[in-house]
């Protein structure tokens, strides 16, 4: 019989492979079973029991399992896999900020960026902070888009995850406070069922520092994660969000999984479950998948 929880460990492949030495002293921690090889090196799930009072919880887990550079998640067994996907896209699905990355090349970067980061730490609200930045790129050229779009970079592990979880049946969505101009091409990219953003208002070539339309902000992020789990017949713990900023809090917190991914301080101090040294492939391993049950192609 299988034991009610799992302690899911994630090394950081870039800092090397995940130590026997870091699955021992996580298996002591909770009193676990032996380890299950999820992928050779860098993932593995430790069968435990549920946590007890006066037993390591995950913020001490997580804190003796730093030096190593390696993610840990106590979970649940039952229902691990998860049917929706609802995915930030800026510092998530790809490495970059491309609004910010816009206004460096417009000249504007220092500007912009400094507003990024009040609304990201939750310092100013998402609807003021954008329309700040987009309103420091009236009137420039709109063909920056195409230059901002060469340099957009996948993270590590972005496809894999999402084609992995739609050969499943999953339902995948990418969900953005960036500009539907660049979530359209990464969602195409990724292999994502939908997409939404905020759309930048263009004419005759030059962007008018407006948005054409209403504002895509926090709670429509998470209104659009309760949208798709209803479409998808199914509640709200059978989905799993990701993001890094406050904007994304909501969703985080509404999902049966929400992950903190590579996450602002703010958001780490909300939501406790977090990957904060591995790559994508994370979310894969959260929900039990073996790394040679990825679509990679």
């Amino acid at each position: 019989m299988s034991l009610p929880a799992v302690l899911t460990l994630i090394a950081d492949r870039k800092s090397g492979p995940l130590k026997p030495e870091a699955i021992d002293m996580a298996r002591g921690l909770v009193k676990g079973n032996a380890p299950i090889v999820l992928s050779p090196g860098e993932a593995v799930d430790i069968p435990c029991p549920p946590p007890r009072p006066g037993s390591a919880n995950i913020t001490t887990i997580r804190a003796t399992l730093a030096p190593y550079r390696v993610d840990a998640l106590l979970l649940k067994t039952r229902g691990r896999r998860r049917a929706v996907l609802v995915a930030d896209m800026d510092s998530t699905i790809v490495t970059g900020e491309t609004l910010d990355e816009l206004a460096d090349l417009l000249g504007c970067g220092e500007d912009v960026a400094a507003i990024t980061r009040a609304s990201m730490n939750g310092e100013l609200d998402f609807e003021t902070a954008l329309e700040q930045r987009v309103a420091l790129l009236a009137g420039k050229p709109a063909s920056v888009l195409e230059q901002v779009w060469e340099s957009v970079t996948l993270t590590e592990g972005a496809r894999e995850l999402v084609q992995t979880m739609r050969k499943h049946n999953g339902r995948t969505a990418l969900v953005s406070g960036g500009f539907t101009w660049f979530t359209q091409r990464v969602a195409e990219l990724c292999g994502f069922d939908e997409n939404y953003g905020n759309e930048l208002e263009i004419a005759d070539g030059k962007i008018t520092g407006r948005l054409a339309g209403p504002i895509l902000g926090p709670d429509a992020k998470r209104d659009h994660l309760e949208r798709l789990t209803s479409e998808r017949g199914v509640q709200l713990r059978a989905a799993l969000t990701t993001g890094d900023g406050a904007n994304d809090i909501p969703m985080l917190a509404s999902a049966g999984l929400g992950l903190a991914f590579h996450a602002k301080p703010n958001v780490r101090r909300i939501i406790p479950t977090q990957i904060n040294f591995a790559n994508l492939r994370a979310h894969l391993f959260a929900q039990g998948y073996h790394a040679k049950d990825f679509v990679t192609d």
